[in-house]
């Protein structure tokens, strides 16, 4: 993945809530293209970041939440839900044309999806992990987030949402995805 973010905070919740900025200004970027075509690259991009984020948090986060959180079962379920949502919409835009309005209008209701979540992270998920961690542990979560990302998978796989099946699948699905991407760049 290209680096996308210049000089990435070393705290978990400040690493995420950055990405979330990134996230929502990749979104504008595709879709105020001026050319159709152009929006290919950053869309590539974008969901790119979109299935590394949520791959990294449904593996490091998350579970972290559900074992130090009260109540973070039920937070986590929700997040979860949010997430294989939105992994569909990415899924299904990744076979649409990128000039047509359906591209457009189905990246919109994609958009205020991943933004709702988002704001649904920062304000029920990230306080109470900031509550629960102390600095060290919030700058080691960040490691293992950036590990994780550094291995998840380039593309959504709706139905991986758990840590446990990111970890038994994420690996081979990261292999096949990032293989994908380099035939694809290859002869594009």
């Amino acid at each position: 993945m290209p680096e996308m973010i210049i000089e990435s905070p070393d705290e978990v919740v400040a690493f995420l809530k950055a990405q979330h900025n990134l996230i929502e200004d990749m979104f504008d970027q595709v879709l105020h293209a001026t050319d159709p075509r152009a929006r290919e690259k950053p869309f590539a991009q974008l969901r790119q970041l979109l299935a590394v984020h949520e791959t990294a948090e449904e593996m490091v986060v998350h579970p972290r939440v559900r074992r130090e959180v009260a109540a973070g079962d039920a937070i986590v379920d929700t997040l979860l839900d949010e997430e294989h949502s939105a992994k569909e919409l990415l899924s299904s835009l990744e076979n649409l044309d990128v000039t047509s309005q359906q591209f457009i209008d189905e990246l919109i209701r994609l958009r205020d999806a991943v933004l709702a979540h988002a704001e649904h992270e920062e304000r029920e998920e990230f306080p109470k992990l900031q509550r629960k961690l102390d600095a060290d542990e919030r700058k080691r979560l960040a490691g293992a987030v950036r590990a994780a990302e550094a291995i998840a998978p380039t593309h959504p796989h709706p139905g991986v949402e758990s840590a446990k099946l990111n970890f038994a699948v994420g690996p081979f699905a990261s292999m096949l995805d990032r293989a994908r991407d380099l035939i694809g760049r290859a002869t594009a």
